[in-house]
């Protein structure tokens, strides 16, 4: 089975490591390339370029593949799945496309390529969080449980019949990067499973049940911090938000991100509010032995790293040393 692995994200790393490793061990797997994002611009003058993170993982992977006396991995940059694009998949007379974190939409005519069609890894239990951002709104949504879905690839986005899930609880203490981390391992385990069991998956693949729900790619602006909200539901938002775009605020004129906190202790809680019974929410109430203290619409949030905008990260304690006045001020969304 020769497999073009579509990729873009570092979450797709193990998947792609997995291929390869099928390859080595004689799995019936070639991999006949990856479809990745073109190089991208960065910097204020946007003068360099950066490859996508499975990119720069493939040529990393290529030393020690060609160390184990395999090919060097073909890599196709495309900007659009044009017919140029078609003509450069089609050369490489790959079986079947595996999708994960691409980034891209496939038209009938660029699937029509792969004799056994095309599959997609989503971090969601379909057809729960269709969409760019199922990992953050998994966490936003205070789950209780998630999983991965490999479904066939259909036209319309996220809706394919399901070949392989795996669901697993959620502690309430993830964030993005560390759920992410985590899928991306159990999404490779469950691909591999998936590939040395095709024909038997293919028969028994069955169409998506329950409602369906979309998440949208994330923008910075979904950062800000309404603190009318529960401090449960901040909490899930810090947490969702990490690694981008992270949680903010504003202090003044400043802009202040949240980077780490938790829901104080409702005993603790109900024992500050007794004392603060008039605060807004926003107010920085204080201090406790584990961080700044803030006013939300419904309990407090014990913020433990903060970050003014162009300032390095700071523990709360370092970060109430270097800010007078921020205890008792009222944070804003605006």
């Amino acid at each position: 089975m020769r497999v073009l692995l579509a990729a873009s994200a570092s979450i797709a790393v193990p998947a792609l490591n997995a291929l390869s490793e099928m390859e080595l061990n004689g799995k019936g797997i070639v991999l006949a390339g990856i479809l990745t994002n073109p190089d991208s611009s960065r910097g204020r003058s946007r003068g360099t370029t950066e490859p996508t993170e499975i990119s720069l993982a493939a040529s990393a992977l290529d030393v020690s593949r060609k160390e184990q006396g395999l090919k060097p991995i073909i890599q196709l940059k495309c900007h659009k799945l044009d017919q140029a694009a078609r003509a450069e998949a089609a050369a490489l007379k790959a079986d079947i496309l595996v999708s994960f974190a691409y980034g891209q939409i496939f038209g009938p005519r660029f699937l029509a390529l792969f004799p056994m069609g095309g599959i997609n890894i989503h971090p969601s239990l379909l057809p729960k969080y269709r969409g760019a951002s199922p990992i953050p709104a998994a966490i936003l949504g205070m789950e209780k449980e998630t999983g991965i879905c490999v479904q066939k690839l259909a036209l319309e986005l996220d809706s394919g019949d399901i070949l392989a899930e795996e669901s697993f609880p959620l502690s309430g203490h993830e964030t993005s990067s560390s759920l992410s981390a985590d899928v991306a391992e159990k999404a490779a385990l469950l691909l591999v499973n998936l590939l040395e069991n095709f024909d038997a998956a293919s028969k028994n693949s069955r169409p998506q049940e329950g409602e369906i729900t979309y998440c949208a790619e994330l923008k910075k602006e979904d950062g800000l911090i309404n603190w009318s909200k529960s401090a449960e539901q901040i909490d899930a938002q810090v947490r969702a938000y990490t690694p981008w775009p992270l949680s903010f605020t504003h202090s003044g004129e400043d802009k202040l991100f949240i980077l780490e906190a938790g829901v104080l202790d409702k005993k603790d809680a109900a024992t500050l509010s007794a004392t603060r019974s008039a605060a807004l929410p926003g107010t920085v109430l204080g201090t406790s032995g584990k961080g700044v203290l803030i006013q939300t619409g419904n309990g407090i949030l014990e913020v433990s790293r903060l970050q003014w905008q162009a300032k390095k990260a700071l523990d709360w304690k370092a970060f109430c040393n270097g800010a007078r006045g921020f205890i008792n001020s009222i944070l804003r969304v605006k």
